[in-house]
């Protein structure tokens, strides 16, 4: 992609919002280069911004041991599970864990430090098969939020399948006003070179990030334009949010086959941008 090309994508954006889940609507996961710079991010313990840090996660599995799992070890599904934090202190507790990223790295990274402790599957949640006989499946950190509405109910609904009667899924999802703030962002750059690192390159090279927040469609869309410093090649990526309600995100628990959905005020967060629903499968 050209300069010119660049500011046409720019200028054109709005245009394209009919086919807002089409094509390559999330950032490239499953990119080897790209899983490799993320998982960086997921390990560092000087931000949350991919992941949150051990304490944190340490008392996040003490919560699900003893609120939700009454202190006995269970059949986990982590869906999204990224290198493998929440199950490597899950199996420590003797949960029988499983799961599932896109991310190559992070399911290598998982499987190099759990061994056969879980079972670890490095595919895409939207297609691959979850299994059977959970007694808990958990997705967080606002990872439901990435995926098109219909994408969410058949996840959802693959979910209510994979669980046991009696199972229980947690899920961390974002707040309708933290999905309207990231779209409602201003625009912002940054530039990447020596001693500065990139999520998008290892090369030196300059980001231009749009935010564009789409009313009709509950969404926020986020633009990645990275200009390589070398040759002055453009490569854009996309990154869309989509927001519900609480009472949207009840509904679609709900149409999915479960019930008792709850929102969980006692789950141990710092930032008020995530809730965590808990529903069940009688």
């Amino acid at each position: 992609m050209s300069l010119q090309d660049l500011l046409n994508t720019i200028i054109d954006q709005a245009a394209g919002e009919e086919t807002l889940w089409d094509g390559a609507y999330k950032i490239p996961w499953d990119d080897l280069d790209f899983s490799r710079r993320m998982l960086a991010e997921h390990l560092s313990q000087e931000h949350d911004l991919a992941s949150r840090k051990q304490q944190m996660i340490r008392t996040q599995v003490r919560w699900i041991h003893e609120h939700i799992c009454n202190n006995t070890p269970a059949r986990l599904l982590d869906i999204g599970c990224g290198p493998g934090l929440y199950i490597e202190q899950l199996a420590a507790l003797d949960y029988d864990c499983c799961g599932i990223d896109f991310s190559p790295a992070s399911i290598e990274y998982a499987k190099s430090h759990l061994g056969d402790k879980a079972k670890l599957i490095q595919d895409d949640i939207r297609s691959v098969e979850f299994g059977s006989t959970y007694d808990l499946a958990m997705m967080v950190f606002g990872e439901f939020n990435v995926f098109s509405p219909n994408e969410c109910r058949k996840i959802l609904k693959k979910t209510f399948e994979a669980l046991s009667p009696g199972g229980i899924l947690l899920l961390e999802a974002h707040t309708f006003e933290a999905v309207e703030r990231i779209g409602r962002a201003p625009n912002s750059w940054y530039k990447s070179g020596p001693g500065l690192l990139g999520l998008f390159s290892d090369d030196p090279h300059i980001c231009l990030m749009e935010n564009h927040w789409l009313d009709k469609q509950q969404t926020a869309l986020q633009q990645f334009h990275v200009l390589d410093a070398a040759d002055g090649t453009v490569t854009s990526y996309r990154s869309t949010t989509r927001a519900w309600t609480i009472d949207q995100y009840r509904q679609l628990l709900t149409e999915a086959g479960f019930v008792h959905v709850n929102i969980r005020s006692d789950w141990p967060v710092h930032s008020k941008d995530l809730l965590l629903l808990e529903a069940g499968k009688k």
